[in-house]
């Protein structure tokens, strides 16, 4: 087989790739995020080694109302933030511990967390994704961004990136997955 033969053919094989490339976009490591639904805009870190979204917050309770479960919270993000968010709770996660968080002693290797459906804009991208809660205050981004979500938003992440989005500008509103 011939050298051109072979590039033409490497070249056929190859184009699908490139097409479902098309369709994703590249956020950096950390990305601006707005929370519509709070008014609020936050830095994010994008972890594709995590699976799902979390959100800083403290308080959390779960309760009763009409017979369905909700989860009252305060977002635990500044001192700003001090009036709570009561949404209906869409299941509980279970987070697995890490090594400096696991007590052998205590046979739960997972720490429960109430999960929101919230309302994200990244970029000129609006998703609805699942986000478990948890006081995130000793961390640097108060929203961190699992593969689920990033799944939602077709993201590639280029980790040597930051901001690559800018600021939210939530154009395209879609809940479908992608």
């Amino acid at each position: 087989m011939s050298t051109k033969t072979r590039l033409l053919l490497l070249c056929l094989l190859s184009a699908p790739l490139w097409s479902q490339a098309d369709d994703k976009t590249i956020y950096g490591l950390n990305e601006h995020v707005a929370l519509p639904d709070f008014g609020l805009e936050v830095p994010a870190k994008l972890d594709t080694g995590a699976q799902t979204a979390s959100l800083s917050a403290r308080d959390i309770e779960r309760f009763k109302r009409n017979g369905k479960s909700w989860v009252r919270f305060y977002l635990a993000i500044d001192e700003a933030h001090d009036r709570p968010i009561e949404l209906p709770l869409q299941r509980i996660s279970k987070i697995k511990r890490r090594a400096g968080d696991f007590d052998p002693e205590e046979e739960k290797t997972y720490t429960p967390r109430p999960v929101v459906e919230l309302n994200l804009c990244m970029g000129k991208a609006k998703r609805s994704i699942e986000v478990n809660l948890t006081d995130r205050s000793a961390f640097q981004y108060p929203l961190l961004i699992g593969s689920d979500a990033l799944s939602r938003f077709g993201a590639l992440v280029d980790p040597d990136l930051k901001y690559a989005a800018g600021k939210p500008g939530c154009i395209i509103e879609s809940d479908a997955d992608e």
